[in-house]
């Protein structure tokens, strides 16, 4: 879906980066806007400006660097709009759609809200979510906003792209005398790589980290192997039994040789926490990663991170997504307040400037234009990133209505396997019974 967005920016970043850039001047989006000339950044009054106070509550998670990011572009928007005010939650991951889920239910969800392709149509389906079509998206390629659609109705607007590869340690990597993972390697050079790292490596470091229970890594190697997508068409799971069983079979070879992380460090094992990732701690030399994410690993560690692909099979097992959206909170009575935010937001050069990659490359391209000349070295290896990927990125799907947690119950059914406690074939069993009982709570 993605590709051809892709393509068309990178031609604008490619031009960008030899041209001087060019800067834009406002949104025109739903409110009335004009331009700070000090600063260059859009100034939004909400409408006739003559109102009291306004708080609008906003929820996202992520890196530290996207935590400080999203902070100083809030600060930003209330010294433009003086009478505007945030209260904020953002957390990590874990744990974030638990909460989001409870707010929900009682009522009181934010009123900005970061939302992800998983829960996309489930929120939409309970009524959670309200219309952003009025959000000025002109500079937004149309099947990238696709994806924040449904039924026709934006209900999430996409705030960058991303890519699924890999990182590891090129200091460890070159330390060891290893040929390097890179953008074209297949399972075996994978495998291989595997067990050469631990011959060096000695007992107590590893070489991957253990991310088999994450969805996301037998999508890619589902993908990877020919055999499509997780869901089908229906919106129905559609995971092949016999590629499942052999890539688990594996993954418990490799648990078992020391390759992969050992059960105990697995279960603490959180993605770009400076004390809890196995890769960015030193127990394992390399984890999947998304292209937005090089930013905040690179902040934890300057200079020590290099990027590949996922693991070919007979296609290419990445894809392009958008990292992530913003939405609204189709209760709160703050809706158009929270429109002309997200507008600003994705269109004003100066928010842009604060943001760079920490969610993704930009989705608008006149700001891609506009800022890609002054990127960091670590956004450039973003972007270096994505045009790897792109030209072989599987099709990015959203997760049916009704999936949004499985992901939730699918990684405590492969952690039994992790500790011993399911072969993959008992696996396997559990795992139609859950597909079963989602498929009933979807209809």
């Amino acid at each position: 879906m993605f590709k051809t967005w892709w393509k068309h920016t990178a031609l604008l970043l490619v031009t960008a980066m030899i041209f001087t850039a060019c800067s834009t001047n406002g949104t025109g989006g739903p409110s009335e806007t004009q331009v700070n000339k000090e600063t260059n950044s859009t100034k939004t009054t909400i409408g006739n400006g003559s109102e009291g106070a306004i708080k609008l509550t906003i929820t996202w998670w992520g890196s530290q660097a996207r935590h400080d990011a999203t902070q100083k572009a809030l600060e930003l928007y209330t010294k433009l709009n003086p009478n505007v005010t945030f209260e904020t939650q953002f957390s990590g991951w874990d744990g974030y759609f638990d909460k989001l889920a409870v707010q929900s239910a009682a009522g009181n969800a934010p009123d900005i809200i970061q939302m992800d392709a998983a829960y996309v149509n489930d929120y939409v389906s309970k009524g959670l979510l309200g219309d952003l079509s009025s959000v000025n998206t002109v500079d937004v390629d149309p099947s990238l906003l696709e994806s924040g659609k449904v039924n026709g109705v934006v209900y999430a607007l996409p705030l960058g792209v991303a890519a699924l590869g890999m990182v590891y340690d090129k200091v460890v990597v070159e330390k060891l005398g290893l040929e390097a993972p890179n953008y074209s390697w297949t399972w075996d050079d994978y495998y291989n790589f595997g067990k050469a790292a631990k011959e060096k490596l000695g007992e107590d470091k590893y070489v991957f980290a253990d991310q088999s229970a994450d969805l996301v890594d037998y999508t890619a190697y589902q993908y990877s192997m020919g055999k499509g997508y997780i869901y089908n068409q229906e919106g129905q799971l559609s995971i092949d039994k016999a590629t499942w069983i052999e890539y688990m079979t594996k993954q418990s070879e490799l648990r078992d040789q020391g390759i992969l992380t050992p059960p105990d460090l697995t279960t603490t094992d959180r993605e770009l926490d400076p004390q809890l990732d196995n890769v960015i701690n030193g127990y394992a030399i390399a984890r999947h990663l998304f292209s937005n994410q090089v930013g905040s690993i690179d902040a934890l560690k300057e200079d020590t991170y290099e990027f590949a692909a996922l693991p070919r099979g007979t296609e290419a097992g990445g894809w392009l997504k958008p990292s992530m959206f913003w939405s609204i909170n189709a209760k709160s009575e703050k809706q158009e307040e929270a429109k002309t935010f997200i507008d600003w937001f994705i269109n004003d050069p100066e928010a842009a400037k604060l943001l760079g990659q920490t969610r993704g490359t930009p989705v608008s391209s006149k700001i891609l234009k506009a800022q890609s000349s002054t990127y960091s070295p670590a956004d450039q290896k973003s972007v270096e990133f994505l045009n790897q990927v792109t030209p072989d990125a599987q099709q990015f799907e959203k997760d049916p209505t009704g999936y949004g947690n499985f992901k939730n119950d699918y990684k405590l059914i492969v952690e039994k396997i992790q500790f011993g406690q399911y072969t993959p074939e008992e696996a396997y069993e559990q795992l139609l019974k859950l597909a079963n009982e989602y498929a009933a709570d979807a209809k």
